[in-house]
């Protein structure tokens, strides 16, 4: 018999991840990398602002600040990612979305 859809995924894949005896299901890949990206940011940009304290790190924490940037780049490929994605599962109808959330 043929598994049903994930409830929370429009196609009802899902990501599985296995660590050890658990298991972590992600259904919203989308927001996860969203989450992820953002808190990438967030280190980045934390970690070089500390390391701008000290001269003896301000050409580290600089490249810190060019890796946040990068991840500021990111940011957007992920949205539109997702917005064409949604088009497509939805048959190449534009102006809907699952939701007004802005990952």
């Amino acid at each position: 018999m043929p598994k049903k859809p994930a409830p929370h995924h429009p196609t009802g894949r899902s990501l599985t991840l296995h660590i050890g005896h658990e298991e972590l299901v992600v259904r919203r890949r989308y927001e996860a990398a969203s989450v992820v990206n953002d808190a990438l940011i967030a280190a980045w940009f934390l970690v070089g602002s500390v390391m701008f304290l000290s001269p003896d790190w301000t050409r580290t924490g600089t490249w810190f600040f060019i890796l946040g940037s990068i991840e500021l780049m990111i940011r957007p490929v992920i949205r539109l990612s997702r917005q064409l994605h949604l088009t497509r599962i939805r048959g190449g109808v534009q102006g809907t979305t699952v939701s007004d959330q802005d990952y």
